[in-house]
């Protein structure tokens, strides 16, 4: 039988609202996201970056402020290995098989030799060095192993991941700064947010344009958006004000996406959106837990003390029969041909 947690990290190196001590706080899905364990992890510490996990490895992996990296095996909560790299770790990706971590050099560094350090998933070691840029911050991989995607300050890198070569650079784009980004199913598009004000600009990634671009709300936002997440089925594209406390809807079956609404948030925070494998839950950066369809508050995530608990590094793990069988991802990436 088939269970369904959320997977919160504490604390979040990115936000100070809604630490809950060190480690892995486990929410059971189907009990009204009740909370269940917690799992120590003393890097954890230092603030988390970036966290991910891969179905075929049974792991989880994470990135701290201080350049650490590590992993653990979900099925029996063990560190499996750590380290410290020299120049840093963001939000990592990982391929589906489980044989390529991408590891961005972080957004701090402003080396133009930034980029990706793809790393091999069984020992944390770096096994070669993709340099395209500083502020390297971002990664998506592709649900069909094909592509990994890297955000560099204005532009988003595509690699081929059979031989890590650069497929495109898409530039300028997300207005200013880095920026958290998503993609479709199909690698048709990646929908990119602004640095300067709540919206996104389309990304074409299958010939590089930048065709459009789309501002939340009535006028202007002069909030930067930091989150952006399609449902499984791509039909909506949601981003996040966090400043403004909300979430933006958008329907994604046309193009440009067009507004449908917006979801107001308990609190403001880092900015973070993702949403369930079957699609029914959307996570943020708060407590909220949010029906996707009727686009209300659900339930509060909150620890063993009852205190309400909030990250923007978070994933879905399925387990059945003790072990691990599907994991979702930090980033809200389409489903549709899954």
């Amino acid at each position: 039988m088939e269970k369904h947690f959320l997977y919160v990290s504490s604390p979040d190196g990115a936000q100070e609202e809604g630490h809950s001590g060190t480690g892995i706080l486990v929410f059971d899905i189907e009990a009204g996201h009740k909370f269940v364990r917690r799992i120590e992890v003393p890097m954890f510490k230092e603030g988390i970056r970036g966290f991910t996990a891969n179905a075929k490895k049974h792991c989880a992996y994470y990135s701290t402020t201080n350049a650490g990296l590590g992993c653990i095996d979900l099925d029996t909560e063990r560190i499996l290995w750590e380290q410290h790299l020299p120049l840093g770790c963001d939000r990592t990706c990982i391929t589906p098989d489980g044989t390529k971590l991408y590891v961005p050099t972080g957004w701090w560094y402003a080396g133009q030799d930034g980029g990706f350090m793809v790393v091999d998933p069984q020992n944390g070691h770096v096994v070669k060095r993709l340099q395209v840029g500083k502020m390297a911050h971002n990664a998506v991989a592709s649900l069909d192993g094909q592509f990994a995607y890297l955000g560099t300050e204005t532009t988003l890198t595509m690699f081929r991941t059979g031989d890590d070569s650069i497929v495109r650079q898409i530039q300028p784009v997300g207005e200013s700064g880095v920026f958290p980004f998503t993609v479709d199913s199909r690698n048709r598009f990646a929908f990119v947010c602004l640095g300067l004000h709540v919206g996104f600009d389309v990304v074409d990634l299958q010939t590089g344009a930048v065709p459009h671009r789309v501002f939340a709300g009535s006028g202007p936002i002069a909030h930067r958006t930091h989150g952006a997440a399609l449902t499984p089925d791509e039909t909506e594209l949601w981003i996040s004000d966090q400043d403004g406390k909300r979430l933006f809807v958008f329907d994604a079956t046309q193009m440009p996406p067009k507004p449908k609404g917006e979801i107001p948030l308990s609190m403001v925070g880092h900015g973070w959106i993702s949403f369930s494998l079957d699609g029914r839950f959307a996570w943020t950066h708060t407590p909220d837990v949010i029906d996707a369809h009727t686009k209300h508050v659900v339930a509060t995530l909150a620890d063993e003390h009852g205190k309400p608990v909030a990250s923007s590094k978070f994933i879905e793990v399925i387990f059945d029969g003790g072990k691990v069988t599907r994991v979702g991802c930090e980033f809200g990436v389409g489903r549709a041909v899954q």
